[in-house]
Parts: C-alpha cells; sequence; structure tokens
C-alpha cells in the first residue's frame, strides 16, 4: 500500500472535476429554463394554440445558440422549467454540483404526476435534503426512494408501469460497418409468428448455401411481404382523420449514395446509407444488380425550373446535398424533411440556389414567423445557409452531403433575387392550429394517469 500524495491527487482531482461538470451541467439547464421562461412570457403566449406555439419559438432560439437538436433543446426547457417552478428547493442543491444528471432525471419523471403546489413543496424539501446522498444509486432504488416520498402524500401520483404492452417497440440501430441492430418488444403472439416465418424462409436453401442459419435468417428479414394497407387506428372516433387512408404500395425505397467507381468495381471506397452510415463497397456490388442506378446531376447543369414544385433531377440533387434538415443543430434526415424556396416563390425561383430541406417544425417556424421581428435567412451557392435569429444572432450550417462527397457542394449559380414583400401582420392566422395547447395536453396525460391509479385503489384498498 502507498500513500503518495502525487497519485491520490489525481483522485481529488477527478473528483473536483465531477463535481465542476455537474455544476456546469446545472447551470446550463437551469439557465435554459430562464431563457424560456423569459422568451414565452415576451411572446405573451400569443401562438399557444398552433402548431408552432411559444415553446416551439423559444427551442428554435436555444438550440440554434447551442448547436442540438429541437428534441434536445425542448429537454433542457423541460428540464430547467420544472426546477424552477416546481422544485425551487432542490435546483438550489442542483445548482451546486452534488447531484448528477441522472438523478435529476429519475426525481422528475417520478413526481411529474403532482399537481398541488402544496404536496410539491412538501416533497421538494424532502428532495432537497436527501438527493444528493444519490449518486451512487442506481436509477431503480431512487425511483423506489421518490415513490417513498410521493405515496406518503399523494398515492395519485405515483408512476406505475401499467403493462408490458405500453413499452413495446421495433427500434434500429445503425452500429457501423454497413450493419444495423434491429430490437424491440413486441406482442407474443405476433413475435412467434414473425420467428417462425423466419425459420421457414431459412430452410428454403439448399445444403450448399455457405451461411449459417442464423445468418440465413437475417438475411430473410427483406423478403416478408409487408402486405398491410394500413394499420387501424385505434382512437375511437367515429370521424378519426386517419378512415380510408393507405400506406404507399409498391416498393421500399432506400437511397444508398456512392461513387461510380465503387460500383463498378474500379474502387473500395464505401457508399453513404444516409442515417445509416457507411456501407462497405463489397455490399455495395452485391445490391448493384437488382438497384436502379440514377447519377446525381452535376450542379452546373441545373438552372431555373417555371414551377413552384421542383423536378424530380432537383429534388434528388437538393436531397443529396443536404442529407437533413439544414437548420442549425437539427437532423432529421431527408426523408422527413420538405423543400424550401428560401426566398419564397414566385419571388425566388425554383432553383438549386434558392432551395434547401428543413423539416415541418422549422419550415413552418421559417415560413409563418419570418421577416424583421423574425428569423431570416439567406442562401449561398454553395448550399451554405445563413439564419439570423430574431435576436439578431447569426448561425451559419453547410450541408452535409457535401461531407461525404465534396463535388455536391460545387457552386451553382450566383442569384440575384429582388427582395420579397414583408409578410402580412397577421400572417400566423394563417398557420396551422393544434386541437388542444400544448399545456392542455399535458393536463389531460396527468389527469388519465392519476384516474387510472385512482381506480386501482379503488379496486384494491391497502393493504394490497
Amino acid at each position: 500500500m502507498f500513500e503518495s500524495r502525487g497519485v491520490v491527487s489525481h483522485l481529488d482531482a477527478a473528483r473536483d472535476q465531477l463535481r465542476a461538470e455537474r455544476t456546469a451541467v446545472a447551470a446550463k439547464i437551469l439557465e435554459a429554463g430562464r431563457f424560456a421562461l423569459a422568451r414565452m412570457a415576451e411572446l405573451g403566449h400569443a401562438f399557444e394554440d398552433l402548431i408552432v406555439d411559444d415553446w416551439e419559438l423559444a427551442a428554435a432560439e436555444l438550440g440554434a445558440e447551442l448547436g442540438i437538436s429541437r428534441g434536445r433543446a425542448c429537454t433542457l426547457i423541460t428540464q430547467g422549467r420544472d426546477l424552477l417552478t416546481r422544485l425551487p428547493k432542490f435546483a438550489g442543491i442542483f445548482a451546486t454540483g452534488t447531484v448528477d444528471l441522472r438523478v435529476l432525471r429519475v426525481i422528475l419523471h417520478r413526481t411529474a404526476l403532482v399537481t398541488d403546489s402544496d404536496v410539491m413543496s412538501v416533497i421538494d424539501a424532502q428532495l432537497a435534503a436527501a438527493a444528493p446522498a444519490w449518486n451512487a444509486r442506481s436509477d431503480e432504488r431512487i425511483g423506489e426512494l421518490v415513490d417513498w416520498m410521493v405515496i406518503d402524500v399523494d398515492p395519485e401520483a405515483v408512476r406505475r408501469a401499467r403493462s408490458a404492452r405500453r413499452s413495446r417497440s421495433i427500434r434500429v440501430e445503425p452500429v457501423g460497418d454497413g450493419m444495423v441492430e434491429i430490437y424491440g418488444r413486441v406482442d407474443a403472439a405476433k413475435g412467434a409468428v414473425f420467428d417462425q416465418r423466419l425459420d421457414e424462409l431459412a430452410r428454403t436453401t439448399c445444403p450448399d448455401d455457405p451461411r449459417t442459419f442464423d445468418e440465413r435468417r437475417a438475411d430473410a428479414i427483406d423478403l416478408p411481404a409487408l402486405g398491410a394497407s394500413a394499420l387501424p387506428c385505434e382512437c375511437g372516433n367515429e370521424h378519426c382523420p386517419a378512415a380510408g387512408s393507405e400506406a404507399p404500395t409498391g416498393h421500399i425505397v432506400l437511397h444508398l449514395h456512392g461513387d461510380r467507381d465503387t460500383v463498378e468495381g474500379r474502387s473500395d471506397r464505401p457508399a453513404l446509407l444516409p442515417g445509416y452510415g457507411p456501407v462497405p463497397a463489397e455490399q455495395v456490388r452485391k445490391m448493384a444488380p437488382r438497384a436502379k442506378i440514377a447519377p446525381v446531376p452535376d450542379a452546373a447543369d441545373l438552372g431555373t425550373e417555371r414551377g413552384y414544385q421542383p423536378s424530380r433531377t432537383l429534388t434528388e440533387f437538393i436531397a443529396c446535398r443536404d442529407l437533413t434538415c439544414r437548420w442549425p443543430g437539427c437532423t432529421i434526415p431527408v426523408a422527413r424533411c420538405d423543400i424550401d424556396h428560401t426566398t419564397p416563390w414566385p419571388y425566388g425561383p425554383t432553383h438549386p440556389s434558392n432551395t434547401k430541406l428543413y423539416c415541418r417544425i422549422h419550415h413552418l417556424i421559417k415560413t409563418f414567423h419570418c421577416g424583421p421581428q423574425g428569423w431570416i435567412d439567406q442562401q449561398h451557392p454553395d448550399g451554405t445557409i445563413t439564419i439570423t435569429a430574431p435576436n439578431g444572432r447569426v448561425y451559419t450550417t453547410t450541408p452535409d452531403g457535401a461531407l461525404f462527397f465534396p463535388t455536391l457542394a460545387t457552386p451553382t449559380a450566383t442569384l440575384v433575387v429582388p427582395p420579397a414583400p414583408p409578410p402580412g401582420p397577421h400572417r400566423e392566422l394563417a398557420a396551422p392550429k393544434r386541437t388542444r395547447t400544448r399545456a392542455q395536453n399535458r393536463a389531460y396525460r396527468i389527469a388519465h394517469e392519476r384516474a387510472l391509479n385512482r381506480a386501482d385503489y379503488e379496486a384494491n384498498p391497502p393493504p394490497f
């Protein structure tokens, strides 16, 4: 055993850095909450009934400044708001760096159903005293300790796992080398059918097939027919807006971006499957005989188009050049994006120097919250976008496609576009609206879960 101060000092430094890291994280979350509350107060809740409401506008500014996605910005705002408005005493402790972010996440989830401010203040005081000792505990144990506090003062607010079926999901995660992992939870009967069908398909090969049985099962995933025309909606509404809707029939299309030399065997440079990563050249060449190969048009060959809707050629070029939403920090993939005219059509042409990808939310922000008091964007011939926020701060994004294939950054024509007329004073009246506001949705979810808890207690009164 040694007592070298030089060695032990590294432990001290690591501990101090952890405390500093927690303090910085806490400060970021609290400042995000303060910003959002102040910004929404400035907006005066004027857009609460719109799809792009005050919350979305605050998240757009925060996400652009921090360079993070809309989802992460919303999470920061939620955490900061709840600390400031629901857990002020615990927020003071959290700000000192004595409580880990993981503990905060569990606390916020397990106390989300508490609606009475007096009850919340009791829990807040208990958390401020107890939570600093929880950093080394598991999430499950922290959840149990918070539930123990909640059940004493508000039994209906305890979060419960209603049913394993509520956690059913399927996830597809890229893992590199042209592969993904597929995992999830489904109904037992459906899983058994899927399992048996893969077995059946894997057994259809001859004995000379070089693959193992597990490899053949994996390769069979793209063979089962997805024949249903639609997923039945279970909303129970007599006039469900999804009634009669059908998924597109025909083949599912995947866009694989690669060099011609790779396809024709002159290069081993991988191709790119957007959202999933690189695909090895050998796998690309195996896929090529079954694929439709379409060259991406050269930027210099694309010019102004007459109508509002971009042609298929221009659409493919924009998709390959941008790959994702061009809003600062946004990573929504091309399949879930719209093509936006930077200078609105017909004042700005349908041209590669005036069109780019925006996801639906950011497209709505640009359309209905633009102009002198809102967002302003400018597009450059190489696809770079300069965005000015309502607060005057400027952000720049470059197209992701050019990171993988530099020729996609070749400048297109420099446009001289006359300024569009200023937007009308009440343009937000034309924006799409919500059926219920964000606050109403949250209140509904809380009331629904509390009602389920109340029914359980009435059916199974203590002792359980």
